[in-house]
């Protein structure tokens, strides 16, 4: 059947290629909130199910989800569902066909028909005597038959003699009475699936219906059934093993589901809408919908205990493990070091220690410790992980298997990943032998804990939780419990306890209700007050004490599960079960009967002693056993005895599952197998025994059948007992149908030639049985499948209303669907047998755990491949081959992985992969939703052409075939739909008004609280709850950020609106009482709830290793990237929290930019910025990163003159900061406290556009601040800090130059005494040849030549040598002279350019020493160790400072202040007209250096003299004037600062605009192919340097400006990628091309004069040819002009 998909486009997805569509309305109901709601059929289709083609046809029989939506949620997802008054559209009700042909009155003629014929049916089968029915009954039967077929007499066959026709006819003994009643069932089932569950459910509810009805009766009412049920519920549990259920209790299981789907049914029209309330009175609608409430949780609660029994999940019981998980987010990604969340394994391994070895800690290095571990070390011994390594944990435990000489040579078998793994052997601690072990206890905790608790320190409870957990998990905070309520039980837990008081018959039901009305004052109990009751704790436990002895087995069993009593039951009641488990007690039995059957003991003459070992151990339950075995094999079978045996074998059907089950003994017990087999042969006769649980225990029988060992004798024996079980009910021949006994048969017929009687018959009954079987199987996954529906719609009731879930064993029942969900098979549990194509004797190596060795095969290329034969029903969670790079051309480099049903089948492609070089582990398979019996890993292709292949070992991993995966996949799919229609409702009420997202934080709380607590009380493990968390998030919190982070028409998103409010109202949220306060905390809350599943930032341990592809690696969603949140989210939140901090920032630097504390006021708006993130989103560097991200975009925003100003403005705050620090004191540290939050707001200039003017501007002023006040160690820190805030590293070479100036001082100094030592030792040369000279003969004219030679030596000096030696015979102090030797490469240019001449204006005694410092300066050129380059010339400038001794005083003046002052030493007074000329310094220079010197501080006076312009320099009389203080004075000039607006910075602007155009002007001529980035720069570099342009004259106008960097380029190319002038290839990122022509200057520039009015003065522009002939990057000789702005 098809229908047409009526609203296509409202989808909602569900997953990969999965969608949900509405489809129709089916019935409304009034909501727990007064309002009413409808119920939607939604259609899930597959990609290609839809109609995507253009087809709106889709099979009905398709998977649906019903989902209960409000009106709001109907309008926010599918608003066509709703008509002009915005009330839901009904569908329509077609007539059919038939009621329009047939005229009313021959339609009553043929109802009044049908009674009579009823009528005339009732009686002939009332008067039907003898086993052949009379021919009138079967020709009446017939055409009732005919009339149901009739859809409009429909209404007829509800009449209730019909029920009652039916029953007679169904419990008939004859077959063809039976089989009319059949026909017409399914005549009157053929119009609907209303109808036909009506009929069901009417026939089901009848008493006894179980005894009137026979095999075949029961399959044609179980047959309506699965039709019924076939299309509302069609899921699929393929791979998983479903159990055998006979047809009666198949049955019952079916009377129980219409029963609840009866009363589901009622609940739902119990508040049908408006209309239904004004009928009754509203407590009459009450207390009805209460009745139903617990008639439905009592119904519900016994369809979920027999279903449990039915698939034998109380069978694995004992073997479960912890009820409970450990309390933790279900949303949070689980991290390794979680300390509370740390598995129960993990948690209990660090609290045993061994007794007798010693521990790492003991030995002073890791090698003595390792040849400790090793000489110590046997195998069996338990270890301990001490380190981190690969796949293995520290913590983690495992057992010693072997050693070798490999490396690792530790192979340990460890209990965390199921195998063993080779680890190093100082990374174990020596447990020892379980006998060495002991379980520690850290005693100094504990006494301190006692200690507290002591004093009166109250410890805290597990409730407790830190004021910072109200950010890290906002919804779990723990509600405070009512003292109250925490003394009664809750509704659920009472409804629980009531459960099994209603399950009692007779006396029993009257003494517990007796023991409620002692304990209630004698208060009359009827249903309604059972269900309101409050009951205390105190009388729970006395019911818990006084029901286990008044319940059979089965509601014992289920007593002893539920979760009332795990938690009130006294321990001593707990801890004793009322029988032996079966599974605890089976083994003891299987010993004994062994010794049985083998030993010969004197006590085994007498018959009955294989059965007496076998029950030994049971107590009174074995003495049944005994007592059956006795009544049935006395001459004379009691048959009163008997059938009381069996009466108790029924409540407590466990020694009778025992004795069935010896039969999967060895076959050595033949004793027991004949005598076991007797007894089951006489069972099989009574028809009490067929009530038994025979199904449960027919595993046993067939295994017994299948023995290849078993007896003739047993065998025979075997199959008399099978085939008259199988006669006497045909529902057992089904269930052996379904457990294969046809196979085994027939096996058993060939093995003894078919000598078996009766074996061919069995067969043939069981044969006959399949179509049975099929229904039965097809029965169970129905009611199993609908059972799994009615469990989801009780969780979306639980969601949607927030009540609670009342429903007795509905843990029980998800905690047995989710069973298996954390437990993987490994390795061979998975897979029966590995093949290979080549080497099968190396085989092997692919699964012996050991990395060193592998498989490698022996073939051409592409033809090597590995089977691997699949264990039924495992689907495969991993599939992994381990390789090594070491393998060189032998390692993989292809690998196809194709699936099949056989060897001969393997035509599906599953998978490829190209194998990388540096690989390891190579992930084939992961998670497959397919059994495939046969896999087959083919190597197409080995690295570098190899032609065999080498694999180091194989690994599978996969899920046990459990309900999880189904269940999983249904969880997720309806609460995925149920918040994406929650949340696109939610979204939608936020688009309308921004208001209501202040509601959306407690909105969101109650629905995550919901989930978590839901998991917490209902969910087993982690993996399920995190898995319903990971959906919910998913649904629910994915959609909204994306919705309100989604800016609208206007540009701002309702988030963006709401964090822009928050930052303006955040000086007034400081009042608590404010109503901003409460505005910011709803704020706040959002924020963090919206990001709390994203851990923090965790730096790393050092030398941590990289943890590969293992057990640890996280299957949560957070691991497909980092541990976090999903990058959508995270990139939504941050992209609207950048959006409000642009805002906001632009807003100040628009009307803060001009103000004189701009750069103070914007530090402190930076610092409340950072504040309000992390108030909004905890210390989350992602958050952080927009915000700087914010403040570059509205820097960025700024024009080119404002950004110089505010960069100019932001490098005079850090110099004055730095000078400022100098102070020393309080003064000095507040100053350096705003150097430091400055700092930290410049970090944001890095990579700007604004970096480079700010560069130049700190520049200019650290320049003038080093070579007036010096260097400090604070320069390097500062630079050290916004170092990358400098594209062209100025600063830093500045630096750099001031250091080697410090190495060339060092080694001048040795220059110097070098020099001193030479002139000395020439002195005393000269001396020596004259006295000499003096000693010889005729003294007179030998003294004459002695002094011409002198003169001679003396006239060699040369001049520049008199210059440079004419202060080594100085006599007065020498001075101190420090040269700074600075390169004019990053130097500013202004601070050196005027020029000095030393021999002009500096005394000879300085002079001298700079003569010598250039000499030795320009020797050391020819050393490559001080500078790399061609020779340098020196060109001494007036910058500099020095001190001047003046008295006491000592004055720290300027270079040009020091030459002032040394002049005055030789005159009394100087014009300075003359020391103008004298220097050649400007006049605005020289008088600012004059001003200092003849302030109220300095030593001189200025005189004003007419003819003397400028004025005469005097020293200050000390007469006129009192003395100054000692001390140092300070005349050095103060720092000038620079202007944006002067000349200069215009330049600037200048050079900006040309690099702009020049970088349009190239990428235009190369069109789209564009250019890279690096030929790019270099192009344009070369254009600027060589190529006309720029002109002359403009480079020349552009001083300091003219100068271009590939910095300046790139800085530049940034500029334009921001514009979208250019942009960038999405393949190749470093390719640029022209994008589209925008306007690359400002339109305006505003004034930088605050007090200017008016309109600011018209730009101009002039036009500049560029002539291509000679340019490197024009591509034609066209010529072609650009603009520029001037």
């Amino acid at each position: 059947m098809v229908g047409e998909l009526r609203y296509r486009e409202f989808r909602v997805p569900l997953g990969p290629g999965l969608h949900a569509y509405p489809d129709e309305l089916i019935r409304q109901r009034l909501g727990h909130n007064g309002h009413p709601e409808y119920q939607i059929r939604w259609l899930v289709l597959r990609r290609g199910e839809d109609g995507e083609g253009g087809s709106s046809q889709v099979d009905c029989k398709a998977e649906h989800i019903l989902l209960w939506m409000s009106s709001d949620e109907i309008y926010a997802n599918c608003h066509k569902m709703l008509g002009e008054d915005g009330q839901v559209i009904w569908p329509s009700q077609e007539t059919a066909g038939e009621a329009g042909a047939l005229d009313k009155s021959v339609l009553e003629e043929m109802e009044t028909d049908v009674k009579s014929l009823i009528q005339r049916a009732l009686r002939q089968l009332a008067e039907c005597v003898g086993t052949i029915p009379p021919a009138p009954l079967l020709h009446t039967v017939h055409v009732l038959s005919a009339y149901a077929s009739i859809e409009p007499l429909a209404g007829v066959f509800k009449d209730p003699r019909l029920l009652d026709l039916l029953m007679h006819m169904l419990s008939s003994p004859d077959y063809q009475i039976r089989w009319s009643a059949g026909r017409m069932i399914q005549a009157l089932a053929s119009h609907d699936a209303g109808t036909r569950t009506q009929i069901l459910l009417s026939l089901s509810q009848q008493e006894a219906i179980e005894k009137h009805l026979d095999f075949d009766s029961r399959c044609a009412l179980l047959a309506l059934f699965a039709q019924a049920t076939l299309s509302e519920h069609p899921m699929s549990f393929e791979g998983i093993q479903l159990p055998q259920v006979p047809g009666r209790l198949l049955f019952s299981l079916v009377k129980r589901y219409l029963h609840v789907t009866s009363l589901l049914d009622q609940l739902n029209d119990s508040a049908a809408g408006p209309g239904a309330q004004n009928s009754s009175a509203p407590e009459e609608l009450s207390r009805e919908r209460g009745r139903l409430e617990l008639e439905f949780s009592m119904a519900m609660g016994t369809l979920i205990s027999e279903l449990v029994q039915a698939m034998r999940w109380d069978w694995a019981s004992s073997r479960q493990g912890p009820l409970a998980r450990s309390s933790c987010s279900i949303f949070q990604p689980q991290l390794a070091d979680a300390g509370p969340g740390l598995p129960p394994t993990q948690a209990q391994s660090s609290l045993r220690r061994s007794r007798r070895f010693r521990p790492r800690s003991e030995f002073a290095s890791g090698n003595t410790y390792a040849l400790y571990v090793r000489d110590t070390l046997q195998p069996g011994m338990r270890v301990r992980m001490l380190d981190n390594y690969e796949e293995i944990s520290a913590g983690d435990e495992g057992k010693f298997q072997q050693s070798n000489s490999g490396v690792p040579p530790v192979q340990v078998l460890w209990e965390s990943t199921g195998r063993t793994y080779w680890v190093h052997w100082h990374m174990l601690e020596i447990l020892g032998f379980e006998e060495d072990i002991e379980d520690m206890v850290e005693a100094d905790e504990y006494r301190g804990a006692v200690g507290s608790g002591a004093q009166g320190v109250a410890l805290p409870s597990w409730r407790w939780k830190p004021m910072a957990e109200l950010y890290a998990v906002p919804y779990v905070l723990p509600e405070d419990e009512d003292a109250e309520e925490s003394e009664h039980l809750t509704q659920a837990e009472w409804w629980e306890l009531l459960f099994f008081i209603k399950k009692l018959d007779g006396p029993d039901h009257q003494e517990v209700l007796q023991i409620l009305q002692e304990n209630l004052d004698g208060e009359v109990l009827d249903d309604e007050i059972l269900a309101e009751l409050a009951v205390p704790v105190e009388l729970a436990q006395d019911l818990l004490l006084a029901l286990p002895e008044r319940l059979d087995d089965s509601a014992l069993r289920d007593l002893l599960s539920c979760r009332v009593y795990r938690k009130y039951a006294p321990e001593a009641l707990a801890g004793q079960p009322a029988y032996p488990s079966l599974l605890e007690a089976q083994p003891q039995p299987q010993q004994s009967a062994d010794a049985a059957g083998v030993g010969e003991e004197p006590r085994t003459q007498c018959p009955r002693s294989p059965l007496r070992h076998l029950v030994e151990g049971y107590g009174p339950a074995g003495k049944i056993v005994l007592d059956l075995e006795q009544a049935l094999s006395s001459e004379g079978t009691q048959e009163s005895e008997v059938k009381s045996l069996l009466l108790l074998l029924r409540q407590q059907p466990q020694p009778f599952l025992v004795l069935m089950q010896s039969l999967d003994t060895p076959a050595a017990n033949r004793a027991l197998h004949l005598a076991v087999l007797r007894i089951l042969m006489r069972l099989a006769d009574f028809p009490e025994a067929l009530l038994l649980p025979w199904h449960e225990a027919m595993d046993a029988c067939m295994a017994c059948l299948r023995s290849p060992d078993a007896d003739r004798e047993v065998l025979q024996e075997l199959i008399f007992f099978l085939h008259r079980l199988a006669s006497a009910s045909r529902d057992y021949a089904v269930v052996l149908n379904q457990l294969g006994a046809r196979d085994a048969v027939s096996k058993a017929l060939e093995k003894h030639l078919g000598k078996l009687d009766l074996a061919q018959e069995l067969r043939d009954m069981v044969f006959k049985c399949e179509k049975h079987a099929h229904l039965y199987r097809k029965l169970t996954t129905n009611i199993l499948g609908g059972c799994i529906q009615m469990v989801l719609g009780q969780i979306e009731d639980h969601r949607r209303t927030h009540r609670p879930i009342n429903i007795p064993f509905f843990d029980v029942f998800l905690r047995y669907l989710c069973q298996g969900s954390s437990v993987e098979v490994k390795e061979d549990k998975c897979w029966e047998k590995v093949e290979v194509s080549s080497n099968p004797h190396r085989a092997s190596k692919l699964t012996d755990r050991n990395p060193k060795t592998y498989w490698e095969s022996n073939g051409s290329t592409g033809s090597h491949s590995i089977t691997v034969h699949m264990r039924q029903g495992v689907l495969i969670r991993q599939l992994t081959l381990l390789v090594a790079g070491e393998d060189s051309s032998y390692m993989p480099a292809r690998v196809v992985v194709l699936g099949g049903d056989s060897a001969s089948s393997l035509n599906t492609e599953l998978n490829s992969v190209n194998v990388m070089p540096s690989a390891r582990r190579v992930v084939l398979l992961e998670n497959l939703n397919r059994f495939w019996p046969v896999i087959q890993i083919r190597i197409k292709r080995c690295q570098q052409g190899g032609i065999d292949t080498r694999i180091r070992g194989l690994e599978v991993l996969g899920p046990k075939p459990t309900f999880w995966p189904v269940f999983r996949e249904q969880l997720c799919r309806h609460t995925r739909l149920f918040y994406m229609v929650r949340a696109q409702a939610w979204s939608q009420d936020i688009a309308e008004d921004r208001k209501h997202l202040l509601h959306l934080s407690s909105r969101l709380n109650g629905a995550l609280r919901q989930e978590q607590n839901f998991a917490d009380r209902f969910l087993p493990d982690d993996e399920a709850a995190r898995a319903l968390g990971k959906t919910c998030w998913e649904a629910l919190v994915s959609p909204l950020v994306q919705n309100i982070t989604c800016p609208d028409e206007d540009g701002v998103s309702p988030l963006g609106w709401l964090l822009d409010q928050y930052l303006q109202s955040r000086e007034a949220a400081r009042n608590p009482q404010s109503r901003a306060a409460a505005f910011s905390s709803r704020v706040r809350r959002l924020t963090h709830l919206l990001v709390h599943v994203e851990p923090c930032e965790v730096p790393a341990a050092a030398g941590a290793a990289p943890r590969p592809n293992g057990r640890n690696r996280s299957h949560d969603w957070g691991s497909l990237a980092t541990p976090g949140l999903p990058s959508s989210i995270v990139k939504n939140l941050t992209r609207c929290w950048q959006a409000a901090v642009e805002e906001q920032v632009n807003s100040f630097l628009t009307s803060r930019w001009r103000d004189d504390d701009f750069v103070p006021r914007y530090c402190e708006q930076f610092n409340n910025l950072q504040k309000s993130s992390s108030e909004l989103f905890g210390p989350r560097a992602a958050f952080l990163l927009a915000l700087q991200n914010g403040c570059a975009g509205a820097l960025l925003k700024l024009p080119f003159l404002k950004a110089a100003h505010v960069s100019e403005q932001f490098a005079r705050h850090i110099d004055q900061r730095i000078q400022g620090s100098r102070i020393g004191g309080a003064r000095g540290m507040e100053m350096l406290a705003h150097l430091q939050r400055c700092l930290e707001t410049v970090l944001i200039f890095s990579g700007l556009e604004i970096a480079t003017t700010f560069e130049h501007y700190y520049q200019h002023y650290m320049a003038d601040r080093l070579l007036s006040l010096g260097c400090s160690w604070l320069e390097g820190a500062v630079l050290e800090q916004i170092g990358s805030c400098f594209p062209h590293r100025l600063p830093q070479q500045m630096l750099r130059t001031l250091s080697t100036s410090e190495e060339l001082q060092r080694q001048f100094h040795v220059y110097q005494l070098q020099r001193l030592d030479q002139e000395l030792l020439k002195l005393e040369d000269t001396e020596k040849k004259i006295q000499e000279a003096s000693g010889k003969e005729h003294a007179g004219a030998h003294e004459e030549e002695a002094e011409e030679a002198g003169a001679a030596a003396a006239a060699e000096v040369t001049e520049e040598e008199e210059e440079e030696n004419e202060d080594l015979y100085y006599e007065g102090a020498m001075p101190e002279v420090s040269v700074l030797v600075l390169s004019p490469r990053c130097w500013p240019i202004a601070s050196i350019c005027h020029t000095l001449n030393p021999r002009t204006c500096l005394p000879s005694y300085l002079r001298g020493t700079l003569n010598r410092y250039s000499n030795f300066y320009n020797k050391s050129q020819s050393y490559p160790v001080l500078e790399q380059g061609p020779p340098r010339r020196l060109q001494w400038t007036w910058r500099g400072r020095a001190e001047v001794q003046f008295g006491d005083q000592t004055l720290h003046v300027s270079t040009v202040q020091m030459w002032l002052l040394l002049c005055l030493n030789d005159l009394k007074a100087v014009s300075v007209e003359n020391l103008r000329a004298l220097s050649g310094l400007p006049a605005d220079t020289l008088n600012q250096e004059v001003g200092l010197l003849t302030s109220s501080r300095g030593p001189l006076d200025l005189h004003e003299q007419k003819d003397v312009p400028g004025g005469v320099l005097k020293i200050r009389d000390d007469s006129e004037e009192p003395r100054p203080r000692r001390g140092n004075v300070w005349l050095i000039p103060p720092q000038t600062y620079l202007e944006a607006e002067d000349e200069e910075g215009r330049n600037l602007e200048k050079r900006r605009n040309l690099l702009n155009c020049l970088i349009v002007r190239i990428l235009k001529a190369h069109g789209d192919e564009g250019l890279h980035i690096g030929q790019l720069v270099y192009l344009v570099l070369e254009a600027w340097q060589k190529g006309p342009c720029p002109p002359r004259a403009l480079v020349s106008g552009l001083g300091r400006g003219s100068a271009c960097s590939s910095t300046d380029v790139l800085s530049c190319i940034l500029h334009l990628l921001g514009k979208g002038t250019v942009r960038r290839r999405d393949d190749r990122p470093q390719m640029l091309s022209y994008a589209v022509p925008v306007t690359l200057m400002e339109p305006h520039t505003e004034s930088l004069n605050p007090g200017s009015s008016g309109p600011n003065p018209p730009l101009t522009f002039h036009t500049l040819q560029i002539r291509s002939r000679g340019v490197p990057y024009a591509s034609c000789t066209v010529t072609q002009s650009f603009s520029t702005f001037r």
